[in-house]
This record gives structure tokens, sequence and C-alpha cells, in this order.
């Protein structure tokens, strides 16, 4: 039961992150197009290496417990794939292949994440890394057909050591997500390469809280996520001015946090966790997001939106 919440806890970041690309792109003529697809773009990325590091996170949870005996490989499952093994090699190999099916009537994926273990490495130590590889996944969000494809390395470590599976005991976990440069191509044919630098911290409260954000700095820009060049060849930076925070407890929703994108002297920031006027609320309450585009000139526009 636990290892299935690691696979609805991925689901769900997901479904909440593509209900917002949803709805940017349909407001994309309200501000500056450009930015508009740009952040559409870096939420499905986001979100998708998020999902498919949390499906690598399952399968090293699995390899923990396999190697203590608490339970069989082949019970883990992630959404529209399925995880096979070569524990004998050096390094220990997860893959990830998925098959195109929609389990989740918002995306379908297809390609595969392998997940390379050194052999004496066990990934419930603290400072424990492990390398997770992009083999053409692509992801199509099945509303409107958009599709981006992944490949590329990132490392994915265990920086304070100890397993999800037991988080109630721990109450604190944190991972870490690095990579010099994953390679997407976009559904128009435009390539780019980005870097990712994030931080997940797992903390229990009526349930799993994750709280994700940015740990990279370039210049005076702190907290940066992501960082690259997008599908206009213009260098952006994403980072996160509050983390985002998913609540188990609020059926694993994202409750509060504020992210800023910035491309070529344009801003657009992004926060969550509001009512319809913009004041902060708390779960079950319905939520909404405010975007406020800033130009080069300072003239501003702003929205807000249900998610």
């Amino acid at each position: 039961m636990k290892q299935k919440n690691l696979v609805i806890f991925s689901l769900a970041l997901f479904l909440f992150a593509g209900i917002i690309s949803c709805k940017k792109e349909k407001t994309a003529e309200s501000g500056n197009t450009e930015i508009s697809t740009h952040s559409d773009d870096q939420s499905v990325f986001s979100a998708e290496v998020d999902a498919a590091t949390d499906d690598a996170s399952a399968a090293l949870e699995a390899m923990a417990a396999f190697s203590l005996r608490e339970m069989e490989l082949d019970t883990i499952r992630v959404c529209g794939g399925y995880i096979t093994w070569n524990l004998e090699s050096d390094p220990q190999i997860a893959t990830i292949t998925y098959t195109g099916f929609n389990c989740d009537g918002g995306r379908s994926r297809s390609g595969s994440v392998t997940v390379s273990v050194p052999k004496g490495t066990q990934w419930k130590n603290a400072g424990a890394a492990v390398i997770v590889t992009y083999n053409n996944l692509k992801i199509t969000r099945l509303w409107d057909q958009k599709s981006i494809t992944i490949n590329g390395v990132q490392t994915y470590t265990n920086v304070s050591g100890g397993l999800l599976v037991k988080l109630s005991a721990q109450q604190h976990i944190i991972h870490t997500i690095a990579s010099d440069g994953l390679s997407i191509t976009f559904d128009n044919g435009a390539q780019c390469t980005w870097k990712v630098a994030k931080q997940r911290d797992f903390t229990y409260d009526n349930g799993i809280v994750l709280s994700v954000s940015g740990n990279h700095t370039e210049g005076n820009v702190e907290n940066i996520a992501e960082w690259g060049t997008n599908r206009y060849g213009v260098a952006f930076t994403t980072s996160t001015i509050a983390p985002l925070v998913v609540r188990q407890d609020c059926e694993f929703r994202l409750t509060s946090g504020t992210v800023k994108h910035d491309v070529a002297g344009i801003s657009a920031i992004v926060t969550f966790g509001l009512d319809a006027s913009g004041n902060p609320v708390t779960c079950p309450d319905n939520f909404f997001y405010k975007v406020v585009y800033t130009g080069p000139n300072g003239n501003s526009l702003s929205f807000i939106l249900p998610y």
C-alpha cells in the first residue's frame, strides 16, 4: 500500500501541473505569447521530470525493500508502464518502460527511463546518488495533443538518507535532482537543452508533504530550478520565490508556492493556493492561481484562474 501511495503521488503531481498548463495555454492571447508558451512548456517539463523521478524513487525504494526481503519487486507499478530489473549487473539497473497507455486520463507516455545504482550503494543512506537516464521519454497531453520528448541524464541524490515508506517515523527526507543538460524536443520540431537543479523536501503532517524549490544561483538570481534556452532560442530562468507545496491530506493538491519565469526582459510570476480574490486559502477550499506578467517597460498584466 505504501508503494502504491508513491505511484499515486507521482500521478497527482502530473495531473495538477497538467491542469495549470491547460489554462495557461488558453490565456496566451491575454498575455505575451512567447512567455505564455514558455511558461506552459516549463510547467509540463517540470511536472514530467518530477513524475519520472517519482517513478525512479519508487523503483529505488523497492530495491531497498527487496534487499530486506520485505516485498516482491513485481508488485511495483508505475502509471502507464512497468519496471524490469537487473540486480546482478554493476551498476544495478531498473528500467521503467512506458507503453503509451493512458492510465490517468490526462496524458500518455512512451519511451523509457533507466535508474543506474552502483553496486554497494544503498539508497537509504545519506548521500546515496544514482543516475537517471531519459531515453526518448515522450509525453503527449491528450486534450490538445501537445507533446515533448526528453533525453539526457540527471543525478538523483538522497541527501538526508532514509526511505519515504518510513517518512512518518523519520519526519524529514531531502532529495535533489541535478542535470547539466536535458534535451527537449517539442512537437513543432524545436529543440533545446535545459539544466535542472531542484530540492525536494518531504515531511510528514497528516500525510506526505512535498516542498519543491530550485537550488541553483546564477548572478543575483537565487533558487533557480530550470534554466537554458527556450523553444524560441531565448535564454530563460525559472526560479522559486516560495516552495511549491503538495499535500497528501489535500488529495495531493498543490496548496501554495510561487514561481518566476524570466525571459528576455519579461517576467511572469505565478502564485498558487489562492481564492478567487487572490487571497491565500487552505484545503479543502477551491484553489486559484494568479499570474502577473511584467514587460521590459514596466507595463503589467495579471489574471486569476482556478486549478
